[in-house]
C-alpha cells in the first residue's frame, strides 16, 4: 500500500506542477497565471506534506509545509478568478493571508490548547471556502457564455471542491471522535485519498493543460463571418436582440438566458455564442448589467431624478437589492452610484444639496 500511495501521490504532485507550469508560461491574463501557479504550488506542497513517507524523503523540509499553509484557499481563489472574473487584489487574497498567519501561529504555539483551537478554525474556514467554490461553480453554470468555462464547470471542478469539503470535514470529525476503518483511507494523507486527488488532477490537466483563452482569457469580439449567409443570419439575430434590449427587456428581474432564447426563438447555445463572440461578454449577468448600468448612469445624471434614491433606481432597473447594484456599478465605473451622481450634478450647487 505504501508503494501505491507514493506512486499515486507522486503522480498527482507531478501533474499539478506541470499544470501550473503550463498556465504560467501561457498567454492568458496575468491574474490567471499568478493564481494558476500559486494553486499548483500550494496544492502540490499540501499533497507532499500529507504523506509522512514522502515528506520524510525531503528531510521534513519546512519549505513544503510553509507553502501548504494556504492550500485551503488555493482552489477557492482559482474558481473566483477564473469563473467569477475577480481581479487579484489584497481583498481577494485575504483568505490566503489569514490561512498563512494562522498556520504560523500554530507552529509557534504548538502543541498548546490555543494551537488546537486555531487548527479547528482553520479547517472549518477551509471547508467553507471549498463549499463556496461549489456554490459558485454550480450557480454560474447556466449563465456562463464561454464554452470552455462551461466544460470546466461540469462536474469536474465541482467534485474537486466537494472533495475539499469532505477532506476538511473528515479531519474535523476525526479530531473530535477518532475514526477507524475504511473511511480513514479516503483522507488526503491516505492511499485512496491520494488516488482520488491524482484522478482529479489528471482530469483538471485535461481541461486546463493547454490553458485555453476560452477558459482563462478575457472575452473578445469575433470578426465578421467569412460566410455571407451566416453573417446575415447573425446580424438578423443581433438586430432582434438589440430590439428586445431597446424595449428594456433587461429590466425584468430574474431574466435568464433560457427565457431570452425562447423569446427570440433561438436555441440557447446559439444565443450564448452570439452574446459572447459578437458582443464580447463572458457571462449573461455582465450582458444584462451593461444595459442596466448605462440606464442607471443616465438616470443618476438627470437633474429631474436628483431626489430619487439610489435604491429606488436600483429596484426599478431590475436589481433585487442595493448591494448587487452597487457592486455592478462600481465594477463598470470605478465609483459608487452616489459618487457618480455627485460628479454628474456638480455643475448645479442646488442639485448637490438635493443629493
Amino acid at each position: 500500500m505504501l508503494l501505491i500511495d507514493m506512486f499515486t501521490r507522486g503522480l498527482a504532485v507531478g501533474a499539478i506542477l506541470m499544470l501550473g507550469l503550463a498556465i504560467g508560461r501561457s498567454q492568458v491574463s496575468r491574474d490567471a497565471r499568478i493564481v494558476g501557479v500559486y494553486a499548483a504550488v500550494t496544492l502540490a506542497a499540501w499533497m507532499t506534506t500529507e504523506s509522512e513517507p514522502l515528506w520524510a524523503a525531503l528531510g521534513h523540509s519546512p519549505a513544503p509545509m510553509f507553502l501548504a499553509l494556504s492550500s485551503g484557499s488555493a482552489f477557492w481563489l482559482l474558481v473566483m478568478v477564473v469563473f467569477e472574473d475577480w481581479p487579484l487584489t489584497w481583498l481577494t487574497a485575504t483568505p490566503t493571508i489569514l490561512l498563512v498567519v494562522s498556520g504560523l501561529v500554530m507552529w509557534v504555539e504548538a502543541p498548546s490548547g490555543f494551537s488546537a483551537t486555531v487548527w479547528v478554525v482553520r479547517n472549518s474556514f477551509s471547508a467553507l471556502l471549498s463549499l463556496h467554490a461549489v456554490v459558485v461553480v454550480a450557480r454560474g453554470w447556466r449563465g456562463d457564455l464561454m464554452q470552455g468555462r462551461r466544460w470546466a464547470r461540469a462536474p469536474l471542478l465541482g467534485f474537486g471542491a466537494v472533495f475539499g469539503v469532505f477532506v476538511s470535514v473528515m479531519s474535523l470529525i476525526n479530531r473530535a471522535h477518532p475514526l477507524s476503518g475504511g473511511w480513514m483511507l479516503l483522507e488526503a494523507g491516505e492511499v485512496y485519498g491520494a488516488a482520488i486527488m491524482a484522478l482529479l488532477t489528471l482530469a483538471l490537466g485535461a481541461v486546463f493543460l493547454q490553458a485555453r483563452p476560452s477558459v482563462f482569457g478575457p472575452a473578445g469580439r469575433r470578426a465578421e463571418l467569412a460566410d455571407a449567409r451566416g453573417e446575415a443570419v447573425e446580424r438578423a439575430m443581433l438586430q432582434k436582440l438589440d430590439a428586445i434590449m431597446a424595449a428594456e427587456g433587461w429590466r425584468r428581474e430574474g431574466l435568464t438566458i433560457g427565457q431570452l432564447a425562447q423569446e427570440m426563438a433561438l436555441p440557447e447555445h446559439r444565443l450564448r455564442r452570439l452574446i459572447n463572440t459578437r458582443l464580447g461578454h463572458r457571462n449573461f449577468a455582465d450582458f444584462l448589467n451593461a444595459h442596466r448600468i448605462e440606464a442607471a448612469k443616465r438616470r443618476l445624471a438627470d437633474p429631474a431624478e436628483a431626489r430619487t434614491t439610489v435604491a429606488a433606481i436600483a429596484f426599478d432597473l431590475g436589481y433585487g437589492s442595493l448591494g448587487p447594484f452597487n457592486r455592478a456599478f462600481r465594477a463598470v465605473t470605478g465609483v459608487t452610484p452616489t459618487a457618480w451622481r455627485r460628479q454628474a450634478l456638480s455643475a448645479s450647487p442646488d442639485l448637490q444639496e438635493a443629493v
